[in-house]
């Protein structure tokens, strides 16, 4: 599969994403939280105000994140990687957000209205435009393989 289709297949086939902040100390922290990708260019995610990743955001908003499938066999992992800069998603802004984004792609997931998702509620919805996408390339890759695995920048315009 080429590349770019990989990125894209991960992205429309999986249901979270494992989100990348940095503690006040300096030190990396990793949350999964359910997203749903308006396109390729921006994840939407649901949290809390006071979960600690939320609060890694607001002292510093860039943001690693990875969408992978967890049941690959050992030795076919597949990976797409964003870099993003996240934010609260503005409160003259969430219907227009929340009509973008594709969040009855899975069954089960909890719609929110736009109040449940401003003060004095603690939910928030965010977003992160992505500013760069990559893909896990094993270093076998037959194709695009060099014999260490690598990260292979992709365009998904």
């Amino acid at each position: 599969m080429e590349p770019d289709a990989l990125a894209k297949e991960l992205i429309d086939s999986n249901r979270y994403m494992v989100l990348g902040t940095v503690d006040p100390d300096g030190r990396p922290r990793v949350s999964p939280v359910y997203f749903a990708p308006d396109g390729y260019s921006t994840v939407y995610w649901v949290s809390s105000i006071e979960s600690h990743h939320s609060q890694n955001i607001a002292d510093r908003p860039e943001v690693s994140m990875v969408v992978f499938n967890s049941a690959a066999e050992i030795g076919s992992g597949q990976a797409v990687y964003f870099i993003a800069k996240a934010e609260v998603v503005p409160d003259d802004e969430l219907e227009s957000c929340l009509d973008r984004v594709a969040w009855t792609r899975f069954p089960g997931l909890r719609q929110f209205a736009p109040d449940e998702l401003r003060a004095p509620e603690v939910w928030r919805l965010y977003r992160a435009p992505i500013t760069e996408h990559s893909v896990h390339i094993p270093g076998r890759d037959p194709e695009y393989g060099t014999g260490t695995d690598r990260r292979m920048t992709v365009n998904l315009g």
